[in-house]
């Protein structure tokens, strides 16, 4: 890469007069502008060296790739005379200018908290939606399976166990993740969980009932009368708790020393919060998070298919800001009240949004004729968007072209509008694609069908009919590039990357940074670390050590290109609560320990210490494989990843000890 000339094209495409300040991490060069739409978006788009941009929190963020952004953002400080910067300056500089925007923190903090219980809530969504079948009358004939065969209702009973343990006991799980990711303990934020859905509590689910009859039972404390309510199917009280307890644990490990702390700390936060929650925080928030609930059930049943309609319409618009990380948090209130409200309507919505971006892409491939790449992108985005998982489509096909985006947002209206005409709502989380019908109770199949279809054909028929003479021509070498961070999970033999760092195995497109989760930089996994080591995952060369610590580059000796990167945004702490054992250039063994960090500063600072670890050259192999389970923990000396060379190159690269 030239970088002289990269810059420029970068300075020309921005205008120089329009940047306030710039900065730039392992990966990225961060920008505060003056004016967005004043930058040239397409020639961004277009540039062979640019790997992606975004703009966040009031930063516009152009991706480059470690060991080549500093060379970029060097000599785009000479070309433009913008003053240099850290990332936390800019943090400043958009806390100043007003920029920054509170909604899109809320939202951070929201999908921080609950994307990690994602996968419990959809195994227990998907279990739920097994015994929906199971138990459901008119799937198989008037009886249900159970009724017909009673010898499976052991089965069915345990399975419903099975599907309402992560509900019955969801405080519990945000208290985890909540204290969790506001500093806290996790242990903490799990015993204050705990404490909300007491046994000897009123269960949450019977509290309206128990005010309304006068037998709600009461704690007499110095005359003050304080409700014994649990709070089950309750999301905000937990979060208010969960934030009072990381605050006052932060705040007695910081006066307290020693023995003290260790002794007292636990026991004081967990009084303190204790009393707060019982006699104000929770039967406020409580309030409010019923008056949530409350609010959007009237909003479906006052404007009914019309309001599906208008939220169809926009579904795909919200989700390239971010805003549907709050969604979950919604669709947890929804459903934890589904004998008010009915069901969770979100999800077929959502499911008829992400068809018809699916549809788009695939008209798109069709469209494509002549250009290989972007039909192979294409024909994976638009498989990705039918199961649920729509950014690779959006991201990597609709956005660029824009029409297809666009008529997929007026086919998801209207399809939507006929989820709402047949009162479809779901019972469960799920996978919002194609197979979200297991998550739909069978008497509303029909309906679900019926819309998917009408979105999927009529997204796909307009897109095509408009595309046959709006496409713009494309060839190979101007076709835009693959961005999937997913991993295989079989292959054969290539080369192996070990785990930096011994923790938990999670999937890195539920992380929170669209830099990591969209694949942006190069296919790869997240870890959750259990230690604060960070070890060489392989013979070879450091390329990237920066000054703040928190990311390395390694170029190993079969040629894979490696990114470590400790925690997300971490960048802004500076090297505050990090060390680093080597610097640039420097030769490496497997195994070698590489720096450490303190995951108790990086959590009180309010990041994440989530690490990535990327294969940042993808597209130089066939594949990259995943050597592990999600949710397996792993250690140093576990094979991570395994990048796979083209098959004309496996016999010249790999020696016959490794075959």
């Amino acid at each position: 890469m030239k970088y002289n000339e990269v810059a420029k094209r970068i300075a020309k495409t921005v205008d120089k007069d329009n940047i306030v300040a710039a900065a730039h991490c392992a990966t990225r060069l961060r920008l505060v502008v003056k004016d967005v739409d004043k930058i040239d978006q397409v020639a961004l788009d277009n540039d062979p060296d640019v790997k992606g941009t975004f703009n966040a929190n009031g930063q516009y963020q152009i991706i480059i790739g470690p060991g080549d952004v500093d060379g970029v953002y060097d000599e785009f400080v000479k070309i433009t005379g913008v003053k240099q910067a850290t990332p936390d300056d800019l943090k400043q500089i958009v806390a100043k200018s007003g920029k920054k925007n509170p909604l899109m923190d809320l939202i951070k903090v929201l999908s921080d908290i609950f994307v990690p219980l994602i996968p419990a809530l959809v195994a227990g969504g998907l279990l739920m939606a097994l015994n929906n079948i199971l138990t459901g009358a008119g799937m198989f004939g008037p009886k249900s399976l159970v009724q017909m065969f009673p010898q499976i209702t052991g089965l069915s009973e345990m399975v419903n166990l099975m599907a309402s343990a992560p509900f019955a006991f969801l405080p519990i799980l945000i208290g985890i993740t909540a204290t969790r990711r506001f500093g806290g303990s996790e242990i903490l934020g799990a015993a204050a969980g705990m404490m909300l859905v007491m046994p000897s509590l009123i269960n949450g689910y019977g509290v309206a009932e128990a005010v309304a009859s006068g037998k709600m039972p009461t704690w007499d404390l110095f005359g003050l009368s304080v409700a014994q309510a649990g709070y089950q199917g309750q999301v905000l009280p937990v979060i208010g708790v969960a934030f009072i307890l990381a605050t006052l644990e932060k705040f007695f490990h910081k006066h307290l020393k020693g023995a003290i702390d260790f002794t007292f700390t636990p026991m004081l936060a967990m009084l303190i919060t204790g009393f707060v929650t019982f006699i104000v925080v929770g039967p406020v928030l409580r309030i409010v998070s019923n008056g949530i609930t409350d609010g959007l059930t009237w909003l479906v049943t006052t404007f009914g298919f019309i309001g599906y309609g208008v939220f169809g319409s926009f579904y795909s618009a919200i989700v390239i800001t971010g805003l549907h990380q709050s969604f979950p948090a919604i669709e947890t209130q929804l459903l934890a009240n589904i004998s008010k409200t009915g069901g969770d309507f979100i999800f077929p919505i959502a499911t008829a949004a992400n068809v018809a971006q699916g549809a788009a892409t695939f008209a798109v491939y069709f469209l494509a004729k002549g250009n290989t790449k972007l039909r192979a992108l294409s024909s994976s985005a638009g498989a990705s968007a039918m199961l649920g998982i729509t950014e690779p489509a959006l991201f990597g096909v609709n956005l660029k072209y824009r029409f297809p985006f666009f008529i997929a947002l007026g086919s998801s209206g209207i399809a939507s509008l006929v989820m709402g005409l047949f009162q479809v709502m779901s019972s469960s989380l799920g996978p919002a694609g194609l197979i979200g019908f297991i998550a739909i109770p069978a008497n509303k199949w029909v309906g679900f069908f019926i819309a998917v279809i009408v979105s999927f054909s009529l997204s796909f028929v307009a897109t095509y009919a408009y595309g046959r003479s709006h496409m713009p021509a494309t060839d190979d070498e101007t076709a835009v590039p693959e961005a999937d961070a997913t991993v295989s999970t079989t292959h054969v033999d290539g080369f192996g990357i070990d785990a930096p760092v011994a923790g938990q195995l999670v999937d890195i497109k539920t992380v929170g940074d669209a830099v990591f989760s969209s694949g942006m930089m190069g296919k790869g996994v997240a870890i959750e670390p259990t230690d604060n080591k960070i070890f060489a995952p392989a013979n070879g060369e450091i390329t990237v050590a920066y000054d703040t610590k928190h990311a390395y580059g390694i170029k190993t000796t079969d040629g894979v290109e490696v990114l470590i990167h400790v925690g997300i945004d971490t960048v802004n702490l500076a090297g505050k609560g990090f060390t680093s054992e080597v610097i640039q250039g420097q030769q490496v063994k497997q195994g070698q320990l590489l720096g450490t960090f303190d995951k108790q500063v990086i959590s009180d600072a309010g990041y994440p210490v989530t690490t990535m670890v990327i294969i940042t050259n993808t597209s130089t192999f066939k594949d990259v494989a995943l050597d592990a389970t999600f949710g397996d923990t792993v250690q140093i000396t576990d094979t991570l990843l395994t990048a796979i060379p083209e098959p004309e190159l496996i016999s010249e690269t790999i020696t016959p000890a490794n075959v």
